[in-house]
């Protein structure tokens, strides 16, 4: 397959199906389609950084490379005063976050298509949250946090799974060069969640 998920248009044939997934002690139902990221089922990945995350009920949050929304749903569901705003460059996933956000009843979201954090570069948040695009390559994953520290309030917090075979101790390198304070919160089954503090 020469296509991958990161990619704005998928031209893969649709495979339209709805997924059940129990996060953070709550179910969600997921629409998902092919020519999106994990369509079988929400990943490890996103999954250990949704239990491991910590947000405040007022948190203003950025879901970069949101997919089909499950990282973004939970955070608005945790920051149930606040916002999230999701963003991913595949125009598939952006139209399933949006079906997902209602059929969750969860309407404390902005879901927009971006490359990346082009679209939200003027605004600022108190969260950014990240399973990035490994796929994509290392300079695009570096791009992301280089941006997400363009748009976090002092003080505010990157959080950010990788696989260590993909490449999570030079991630931790490139945060550490950027941000004030980085730290290894959870380690399992070769993912790292790292939270970067600017």
């Amino acid at each position: 397959m020469s296509e991958h998920y990161y990619t704005p248009r998928p031209s893969v044939e649709r495979d339209l199906h709805t997924i059940e997934e129990a996060l953070r002690g709550r179910s969600f139902i997921f629409w998902t389609d092919a020519g999106v990221f994990s369509k079988k089922g929400v990943d490890y990945g996103s999954k250990l950084l949704v239990q491991t995350m910590v947000l405040s009920k007022q948190a203003k949050v950025l879901d970069v490379g949101c997919g089909y929304g499950p990282i973004g749903l939970v955070a608005a569901v945790q920051a149930e005063q606040g916002t999230v705003t999701m963003v991913d460059i595949n125009e598939r996933a952006i139209e399933l976050a949006k079906r997902n956000a209602e059929r969750n009843r969860i309407a404390n979201v902005r879901i927009l298509q971006s490359d990346l954090l082009a679209e939200v570069m003027d605004q600022t948040f108190d969260t950014v949250l990240t399973n990035p695009p490994i796929r994509a390559g290392k300079e695009m994953v570096h791009r992301v946090f280089e941006q997400a520290h363009h748009v976090l309030a002092p003080g505010g917090a990157l959080w950010v799974v990788i696989q260590k075979k993909q490449g999570a101790p030079s991630a931790y390198a490139k945060l550490e060069s950027l941000y004030s304070q980085v730290e290894e919160v959870e380690r399992e089954k070769g993912y790292w969640i790292i939270k970067a503090v600017k």
